[in-house]
């Protein structure tokens, strides 16, 4: 296959992951938030479209929690690094939230084609990103609201710009340099403690090739620079949130929330140990090994051979085959794991994965040719090699397709039981008759409360917004500070809605609706039970 044939192709492909992640996003996710992270990052990206970074903290907070999202001060924030919500907010202004992900999962696949096609030929690199198309942790990813693909774009950006750095026309190479100092720089404000891990190998390859005179220091300064501006960046954010540059706005939500071993890292009064390290890991590994490619303990097959093919190949390729590996050693010193969106903490590996499976493709279709040719002189013997590793690649790959993949994406659906359907009973016109009101949601977890925090802005000024109910005592006092809503409770077991009346206790200062709130069924309200204050 020629270049130009492999190019179109890609091309294509990358078109389909962008339509492809979207689908997911929408008939998986519902393009709501599910993971508490998720909803961090979407609070925050609406409060950066509106120009602001924080706003101030409500009445009662623990009444108005939004998960992962920090009071401190009188203010209201995230607890994350700005980089991920900033391009939110950006999908927002543009009225294309849900989008941003879906265009990166295109760009992904795009820079995985390019990649091989520079370090090991257009048909590894077009095979690995048909490889990526396939893979379950690919699309849990790609239809999510979470970051993590946004930082493989950066980090294949950055290699992508390491090879440009050394071509023969000056201005491919100042755009290159420029290019690889703008994915480190978005990587740092977006994912500093991945941006460490992938600074290893990709560090330790610009050294290797300032020594050997194939990148000039000029360059590689210039890279440190922006560097140090997303790190700058990021202090400036703590600095304008939290007051303190270098107070980690982690640990206003967890004070144990921090890298690193003994006491004061993780929940346990021994603080995180290795022993717990290797635990987490090796659960992640488990789980992505089947996530991979839905081979289950075959997903690695042809890693080994893909190894093989390094040997003379551009020190790239051994900095992508190593991202893995160094992002597996950098999480050692966090004290939790991630599995339920696959292994995401090494996501940004995933270049170095299929590019080195697709590459082993190849490797065993050469020694299988090589091998047939010492008993056989026949021409149809040198297809016999690709016939095979054809074969045994498409068998996996149909199994993936037809019963990992679909069952790994459907066990994603309405996660933590959040869903679009929680939000039908503030969607019906009776109930929307009782607008702008304050509803306390009756929960003992935060997940049926969650649901319905994107129908309410940061500033508490849309139609509905949410309180989670944490006794009469505390719920008058909220309802107080909210003297011109309809007060009202909600029980999301039975999602129905009912008047603050007797039955809670006075309210006063607050003008409330009719009496005679319907539910979503149309049925008249039931009384709401007393509880203790």
């Amino acid at each position: 296959m020629n270049a130009r044939t492999a190019s179109h192709l890609a091309g294509v492909l990358s078109l389909g992951t962008v339509l492809g992640a979207f689908f997911v996003g929408s008939f998986i996710y519902e393009h709501i938030p599910h993971l508490e992270d998720e909803l961090a990052y979407w609070w925050q990206a609406q409060v950066f479209r509106e120009g602001a970074l924080t706003v101030p903290s409500p009445p009662e907070p623990r009444s108005f929690l939004v998960p992962f999202v920090v009071d401190h001060q009188g203010h209201r924030f995230s607890k994350y690094p700005p980089g991920w919500s900033l391009l939110l907010a950006l999908g927002m202004a543009l009225d294309v939230p849900f989008w941003v992900n879906p265009v990166l999962a295109g760009l992904a696949v795009w820079l995985t084609y390019r990649l091989g096609a520079r370090l090991w030929s257009p048909g590894v690199g077009l095979l690995a990103a048909a490889l990526t198309l396939t893979s379950p942790f690919f699309w849990l990813l790609a239809g999510s609201l979470l970051p993590h693909m946004a930082t493989l774009v950066y980090t294949g950006a950055w290699a992508l710009g390491g090879l440009g750095v050394e071509h023969s026309d000056s201005r491919i190479r100042r755009w290159s340099w420029t290019l690889m100092g703008l994915a480190t720089a978005a990587l740092i404000l977006t994912r500093p403690w991945t941006a460490v891990g992938v600074g290893i190998p990709f560090g330790l390859l610009a050294l290797w090739q300032w020594v050997r005179g194939r990148w000039p220091f000029r360059g590689l300064l210039y890279v440190t620079l922006w560097a140090l501006a997303g790190g700058l960046l990021l202090l400036a954010w703590q600095a304008a949130t939290t007051g303190d540059p270098f107070l980690n706005p982690y640990t206003l939500w967890w004070s144990y929330d921090r890298v690193g071993f003994g006491p004061g890292h993780g929940p346990d009064p021994q603080g995180h140990t290795w022993r717990q390290a290797w635990i987490n890991t090796r659960f992640s590994l488990q789980v992505g090994m089947a996530d991979l490619f839905g081979w289950f303990r075959a997903s690695w097959l042809f890693l080994p051979l893909g190894l093989v093919t390094l040997r003379r190949r551009h020190g790239m390729a051994w900095a992508l085959a190593a991202l893995t590996p160094a992002l597996v050693w950098i999480y050692m010193f966090y004290w939790v794991g991630a599995w339920l969106f696959g292994p995401r903490y090494y996501f940004e590996g995933l270049f170095g994965l299929t590019l080195l499976t697709a590459a082993g493709v190849g490797q065993m279709a050469s020694w299988v040719d090589q091998g047939l040719r010492r008993w056989r002189t026949a021409p149809s013997s040198l297809s016999a090699g690709r016939i095979l590793a054809g074969t045994l690649l498409g068998v996996l790959v149909v199994l993936n397709l037809w019963g990992y993949l679909p069952r790994r994406l459907d066990m994603m659906r309405n996660l933590y039981g959040i869903s679009r359907a929680a939000w039908a009973p503030f969607q019906h016109p009776i109930n929307l008759a009782y607008t702008p009101a304050l509803v306390f949601v009756e929960s003992e977890r935060w997940m049926p409360y969650g649901a319905l925090l994107p129908l309410e802005d940061p500033w508490l000024t849309m139609p509905w917004i949410f309180a989670w109910s944490r006794g009469l005592h505390i719920d008058r006092r909220v309802a107080g500070c909210f003297p011109h809503r309809t007060i009202l409770r909600y029980d999301p077991e039975k999602p129905r809605l009912w008047l603050w009346n007797d039955a809670f206790g006075p309210c006063p200062g607050n003008v409330l609706g009719p009496r005679g709130l319907k539910d979503n069924a149309g049925q008249a309200p039931r009384r709401h039970p007393e509880t203790s204050p």
